[in-house]
């Protein structure tokens, strides 16, 4: 049986200034797969996600998430699609605890009614339940149960990425975009965050993420993409993308220098 494709982009370019940061891209992902997108600095990359989720409107081109082509949708029309998205810096609700940010996650998916959960009704009480369950189950996951009460912004960088990256499955998407995911994460923590990556891979969800850390992309990727000034240089397996003369005169070459 061939998977269906969870996403494509087809010719997307865009513009800023005059300056071309989005030049032609297309590609395609298919259901159930992990695919990281890598490149220089200013290679483009989140810009592509910006134009996937209708942040930025393309110059030329299309997307499309499970066959739905995505023109005209808001941002938060395309998360209730199922194709959902973190971004590069990390994101808490001030004013909440660890927990809280992680429950909110979960409101685009509440199947109660406003009056419902305003009288607290034994459905409203039995959802809570299992969303709670759910979030506090994500929390242990990434070893942050025993900060589920203290306030999110008192998390460590490291800590509130990751509270990002659950905050996002709370939504239950079909597709999830991951900005740098492992920015400012220690190695336990990028150990945790790829084990978690690849169990929500194996159930189901379709993941696109865009990341700097090689030896993660490398050991979790099913598909890599490379950018290069806004297009695209490269795809395939880690394998075949670490081979290649022009992703690594474009980019792995100088690693060091971008990282």
């Amino acid at each position: 049986m061939v998977n269906a494709i969870a996403l494509e982009a087809r010719g997307l370019s865009k513009s800023f200034g005059g300056v071309l940061a989005i030049a032609d891209v297309s590609f395609s992902i298919t259901e159930g797969s992990l695919t990281a997108t890598i490149g220089p600095n200013g290679a483009g990359k989140t810009t592509l996600f910006n134009l996937l989720t209708n942040l930025y409107r393309p110059d030329a081109g299309s997307a499309s998430c499970f066959g739905v082509d995505l023109a005209g949708f808001t941002p938060d029309a395309i998360a209730a699609l199922g194709l959902v998205r973190t971004f590069q810096t990390a994101r808490v609700f001030p004013g909440m605890t660890v927990l809280e940010n992680v429950l909110v996650g979960a409101h685009l998916r509440l199947r109660a009614r406003p009056w419902q959960q305003a009288l607290w009704l034994r459905n409203v009480r039995r959802e809570e339940r299992a969303i709670r369950k759910k979030a506090e189950a994500l929390l242990e996951i990434v070893g942050l149960a025993d900060r589920r009460d203290d306030p999110a912004v008192s998390l460590p960088l490291g800590a509130q990425k990751l509270l990002d990256v659950i905050r996002a499955l709370m939504a239950t998407p079909r597709l999830l975009l991951l900005d740098e995911p492992a920015a400012g994460l220690n190695d336990f923590e990028t150990a945790e965050l790829a084990r978690l990556l690849l169990a929500v891979r194996d159930a189901g969800v379709t993941l696109m993420v865009v990341e700097h850390n090689m030896s993660l992309v490398m050991g979790i990727a099913d598909e890599v993409i490379v950018l290069d000034l806004g297009k695209v240089i490269a795809t395939g397996s880690p394998a075949i993308v670490q081979a290649n003369p022009r992703v690594i005169d474009a980019y792995l070459g100088r690693e060091a220098e971008v990282v």
